[in-house]
């Protein structure tokens, strides 16, 4: 994949360049702050050129609209044209961030770029300098067209779904369980390469760092949200669907009981809660939701809601995909339902 510059979607500059509707110029005949102006001038524009990018609000269909929207040829990329506009604005609006965000996004010219970039200074140390790793990471997502669209699905699901993301730069900066999901895409890959020692080396520094820890043989599907990541163990035989969140502190491990493929299959739209701990070679449904804090030892059917220690159905969902909609409070159906069984 070529690298994007800035003239390769020229629907956006064009866009920005040109004259504000009518709601926009309502706005500027209400402020008198020209920087509060160009914020929110440029905001709206982008609304208008990529809605799904620029409003971060759960859309089930999102992943398919970006995967249409980003040309792997070296073409469009909106994603990356929204992460240079919202550095730009940060610049404007904070200049003592302006040389950060230079050095770590606009003097680049395509998300790959940057984000080897980012990645690489948060895992840096005396031993493992922020050059060599920039130049490993580059060379494994440059040339992988699915990293490619991962790591823009896993941007998109970031902003659509944790109330926290401000924006796909914010993402892209500062979100942790972002940086190690891309670093184990990267380690997966190398994994396969047969190189195996790098990427157990690039595994246990992003543990370190990051507080995550993914084998670098475990299979993870796109469009995923880590959210805080902190504590999250996901074990060598684990794999995980597309379109999962994911709650700081899950553990997808093994029994202790089995060999070879031990570890939990998680399906396509889950939703695992805060500390739920999952073990063994046992198969997550697609659209299924574990409870936060809960210990699951069986399979859980497509859509169903589990929850307690250790975890049984409490009932079934109505939507597809919760890990779209971040409902996961079981709190109340759980007690209801324990109450009408007469056990409390």
């Amino acid at each position: 994949m070529a690298c994007m510059s800035d003239d390769s979607w020229v629907s956006l500059p064009s866009m920005l360049a040109g004259p504000l509707p009518l709601g926009a110029r309502e706005l500027q005949n209400k402020t008198d702050e020209p920087n509060n102006f160009r914020f929110l001038s440029s905001a709206y524009r982008l609304e208008r050129v990529f809605p799904v990018y620029a409003m971060g609000t759960p859309n089930p269909d999102s992943d398919s609209v970006l995967a249409s929207s980003f040309d792997d040829s070296g073409g469009a990329d909106p994603i990356w044209d929204a992460v240079r506009q919202e550095a730009k604005l940060e610049a404007e609006k904070e200049p003592i961030l302006s040389s950060f965000l230079y050095a770590s996004v606009l003097s680049h010219d395509c998300l790959e770029q940057a984000l080897a970039f980012v990645v690489a200074n948060r895992l840096q140390n005396p031993t493992l300098l922020a050059t060599q790793l920039t130049d490993i990471f580059c060379d494994v997502m440059m040339h992988d067209k699915g990293i490619q669209r991962s790591i823009r699905l896993d941007v998109q699901a970031f902003k659509d779904r944790d109330p926290a993301c401000l924006s796909y730069c914010s993402a892209l900066l500062y979100m942790k369980g972002y940086h190690a999901l891309q670093v184990h895409r990267v380690a997966h890959a190398l994994w396969g390469e047969g190189r195996q020692v790098l990427a157990s080396a690039l595994q246990s520094r992003a543990s370190e760092v990051f507080g995550v820890d993914i084998h670098p043989a475990a299979k993870i599907g796109e469009g995923i949200l880590l959210d805080h990541g902190t504590g999250m163990v996901i074990g060598e035989t684990a794999i995980v669907g597309n379109r999962v969140s994911l709650m700081h502190g899950v553990t997808l491990g093994g029994s202790g009981k089995e060999i070879g493929d031990r570890h939990p299959k998680i399906g396509d739209g889950a939703l695992i809660g805060a500390c739920a701990t999952i073990l063994g070679n046992i198969r997550i449904g697609k659209g299924a939701m574990v409870a936060a804090g809960s210990l699951v030892l069986k399979e859980v059917p497509p859509h169903s809601m589990v929850a307690g220690i250790p975890a049984n159905a409490i009932g079934y969902l109505h939507e597809h995909d919760p890990s779209l909609s971040m409902k996961h409070d079981a709190t109340k159906d759980y007690f209801e339902h324990i109450a009408a069984r007469g056990n409390i």
